[in-house]
């Protein structure tokens, strides 16, 4: 009788799965010649360098140099072969294993019956390149540098990415980024979406309501003079409230006495508009009828929050409070990317590269999360803290457990339970943000 295969081996199977089906529809675009121009014979003969152990290679890659990284993974070609081999791939393949990785988990973790997700983006530095897209220059950096923005959005509950979509820095439109997840999303399942202050529009709220009961929206917006117009209104104490008013894109008298709120979107093409005049997006039709709750909450600090959303009445005011706050897992799972799985230690100087190796650390990083969710910790009545899995350590063991396929999936599990770490709740420090430049390729440990 044959042994029950072992949760990691399962999840291995389903990347590595994942990894073939990206392969074969990489063949099918190669034979139609529409992918970025590449030949159909790109990876139509067998070599070491095949189109599987480039991508698993990438998904296990530490930050070391390429030549190590290399000779670690028991492949006998030169930086050079590999980078010229690399080329041939997209980063549209790692996108593809990615999104099939994803798919494969059913197994969901849910708040109320919805998925919970964290939409917000953060910058990463790659190779200088002045005729890059991503280049920048300002008065702080008149030599110019060349950083990519990310957008995410991440299950909070599940501690996965679910789907990404990447900026040159200079183009960056966070709004924009979300409006295009949430055609891309699919909304068979309720799904929560949280935002912090940045990704309050108009416009946002509308894509949101057009796309049906089971997307809902739960995003933090200003309360201050700037806010907007309803909200500005709303007297500063705690509240739960609806507000309901209509969106135009016309000046008509009819619209301004009806006090509708005017969406200057520089339709008209005959008319010259001063440069100071704003320009907001707007995708739906004039006039728009719109409503949401409003709800405001003391923190401790005596200062308040103010969120808009369309979630049910049946989630009370502390229901929403707990479920911004886990908003910060996010923000966590950044510095969880970029320095335990080591997305800042980039392989390649061109942007094409650096999305190669953004999609493949964030696959690594859901490997690793779904692994631990599965790790068993014995916490003890004793023990002053409740400890959690070390998730630096955890996703060491997951490459490596990629990277050899020398331990069972059984010894795996009982490696990463043995490294853990306190979880000290309520800890609060202000936020120290320093700018970091991309990390030069002599100088990898």
């Amino acid at each position: 009788m044959m042994n029950e295969q072992s949760f990691p081996d399962r999840i291995r199977g389903e990347l590595y799965n994942a990894v073939e089906y990206a392969q074969k529809e990489q063949y099918a675009f190669q034979k139609e010649n529409i992918l970025y121009g590449h030949k159909p014979v790109d990876f139509s003969r067998s070599r070491m360098l095949d189109f599987n152990t480039i991508i698993k290679f990438l998904i296990y890659m530490q930050g070391g140099s390429l030549q190590k990284e290399l000779y670690k993974a028991g492949l006998n070609v030169s930086a050079s072969a590999f980078v010229q081999r690399r080329k041939q791939l997209s980063w549209w393949d790692l996108e593809r294993v990615f999104e099939n990785f994803v798919l494969a988990e059913e197994e969901m973790k849910r708040y109320k019956g919805y998925r919970v997700l964290a939409v917000d983006g953060t910058a990463l530095n790659i190779a200088r390149n002045p005729k890059s897209d991503s280049f920048m220059q300002n008065s702080n950096a008149p030599k110019g540098y060349n950083q990519l923005h990310i957008n995410p959005l991440y299950d909070i509950l599940n501690k996965i990415y679910v789907s990404c979509l990447i900026q040159p820095q200079p183009q960056v439109d966070e709004i924009g980024a979300l409006a295009y997840m949430l055609g891309w999303y699919s909304f068979d399942d309720k799904t929560i979406i949280i935002a912090d202050r940045g990704y309050e529009s108009y416009n946002t709220f509308a894509h949101f309501i057009e796309t049906g009961t089971n997307a809902r929206f739960l995003i933090r917006v200003k309360q201050n003079r700037s806010a907007m117009r309803e909200i500005a209104k709303l007297p500063m104490q705690e509240l739960d409230t609806i507000v309901s008013f209509v969106i135009t894109t016309r000046q008509t008298k009819e619209d301004k006495a009806n006090n509708y709120i005017y969406i200057q979107t520089r339709k008209n093409e005959k008319r010259i508009y001063s440069d100071k005049t704003k320009k907001a997006r707007w995708d739906f039709s004039s006039p728009y009828p719109m409503s949401f709750r409003v709800v405001r909450f003391k923190l401790k600090s005596g200062e308040y929050e103010t969120l808009a959303t369309n979630l049910p009445q049946d989630f009370t005011l502390e229901e929403i409070k707990e479920l911004y706050h886990s908003r910060w897992w996010i923000e966590t799972s950044f510095r969880t990317l970029k320095y335990s799985v080591g997305m800042i230690n980039l392989h390649g100087k061109s942007d094409e590269f650096a999305k190669q190796e953004i999609f493949a650390s964030m696959i690594m990083s859901n490997f690793a999360s779904r692994i631990a969710s599965q790790a068993i910790l014995h916490n003890k009545e004793s023990n002053v803290h409740e400890y959690s899995i070390n998730m630096k350590m955890c996703i060491f063991l997951c490459q490596e457990f990629l990277r050899t396929g020398k331990t069972s999936g059984e010894q795996l599990m009982r490696d990463v339970a043995r490294y853990i770490e306190a979880v000290r709740p309520g800890r609060e420090d202000v936020r120290n943000i320093k700018a970091k430049s991309f990390v030069p390729f002599v100088y990898r440990v």
